[in-house]
């Protein structure tokens, strides 16, 4: 087991009902405010009406910002970032899915920086102050409800990057499992793709001696696999939202990484897929993540075998260990599959003319690597992606 420093400060209030109290919370922090989301879904939910309500009654002004898609644009942070300056807001509050939240945090730490808000997605300045963030989960995927990163695509040039920062933390975040019952079929199925993907990246390690963060992600696996079902069958079902958001959370709050090296070589890929494609980016890991596996399970297929029998309850069998590997496999692209997801290209449309593209811009034209459990250079990630289609 690596050393490790884990400390996570954002607030969670879970349960039915709890956005009531979202303009008590909000108010610790600023009286005028950005309400940030993305089209009419949280209005023909109630869920808008809820929160204003909540923030008229604590005395809150706010300003609203909506129109955020998935794959968030930079050109709607811009956007957000004007506004808050030109109007002296000093909080925002994110209701949505990952989208929304992201595109919520970019804004907060491009207000008080001088710069180009890009500068921190493209590895030119990390952030160093940020107006505080909250949010009211609709959609459990991203898990940026109670992380410190946040994914922003620019527009020109198709590119889509990652910033990860302290400064990224939400203060609190309310999570009411009531607020996914009106969730799409498609939607739902991105959403456990999505977390399955960020409990996978942190299991496939080369870190030895890491059985408890093992064990606690094969629970989250199970558990979401288990309530994913039960989710499709009946929308409304509290009990198994409940478990399913937890675990969402959980999943990428960094608890699941202390002591251990992830990968993120799939996540990095599909930001490829989804900024050229437009593609959601659980539809994007549920095609990119099997072909991964496939790509890298020999470098350590006791790991492999492992996440099938405890994961998805393969016979283990000691004489053929490579069979019980890509059986798990098997089963995970099987189980994205029942879903409703693609798993190959194919089944999302798209074809093959823009691989080469995307494995450049994943490595950087091939001056750079992208995975840790196995280091994936250019032709590598080239040869994913064409096992893809």
């Amino acid at each position: 087991m690596d050393n490790f420093v884990f400390q996570n400060p954002t607030k969670i209030i879970f349960g039915r009902g709890v956005e009531a109290d979202v303009g008590d919370e909000a108010a610790k922090y600023a009286k005028k405010i950005l309400l940030h989301y993305g089209g009419g879904s949280i209005k023909n939910s109630g869920l808008y009406r809820r929160i204003t309500a909540s923030l008229t009654k604590s005395g809150i002004e706010y300003m609203e910002l909506s129109g955020v898609k998935p794959n968030p644009r930079l050109s709607l942070v811009r956007e957000g970032i004007g506004l808050c300056r030109k109007n002296g807001l000093g909080f925002i509050l994110a209701v949505g899915g990952g989208s929304v939240i992201d595109s919520a945090k970019a804004i907060g730490i491009g207000v008080p920086y001088e710069g180009d808000v890009w500068d921190f997605y493209c590895g030119k300045a990390d952030p160093k102050e940020t107006l505080p963030v909250g949010t009211v989960l609709t959609i459990p995927a991203a898990g940026s409800e109670m992380s410190c990163g946040s994914v922003i695509t620019k527009e020109e040039g198709l590119l889509k990057r990652p910033c990860n920062s302290t400064m990224l933390y939400p203060k609190f975040s309310f999570l009411n499992p009531e607020t996914a019952f009106t969730l799409p079929k498609y939607q739902v199925g991105c959403g456990i793709a999505d977390i399955m993907a960020h409990l996978m990246e942190r299991y496939f390690t080369n870190t030895k001696h890491v059985e408890l963060i093992d064990r606690l992600i094969e629970a989250c696996l199970k558990t979401v696999i288990q309530n994913a079902s039960k989710i499709m069958d009946k929308k409304d079902d509290y009990d198994a939202w409940a478990e399913v958001m937890w675990s969402g959370t959980v999943a990428h709050n960094d608890l699941l990484s202390t002591g251990r090296e992830g990968d993120w070589a799939s996540h990095n890929m599909e930001h490829e897929l989804s900024a050229i494609y437009d593609i959601a980016h659980g539809a994007g890991l549920s095609i990119v993540f099997p072909a991964w596996m496939q790509y890298v399970y020999k470098h350590d297929v006791s790991r492999f075998a492992q996440f099938a029998v405890r994961v998805f309850n393969v016979e283990h069998t000691f004489f053929d260990p490579e069979e019980a590997a890509r059986e798990g496999i098997r089963r995970l692209k099987a189980f994205f599959s029942l879903l409703g997801l693609p798993v190959s290209l194919k089944d999302a449309g798209i074809g093959g003319e823009r691989l080469s593209e995307m494995a450049d811009k994943a490595t950087e034209g091939g001056a750079a690597s992208q995975g840790f459990f196995v280091k994936l250079n250019r032709q590598d990630v080239y040869n994913i992606f064409v096992s893809a289609q």
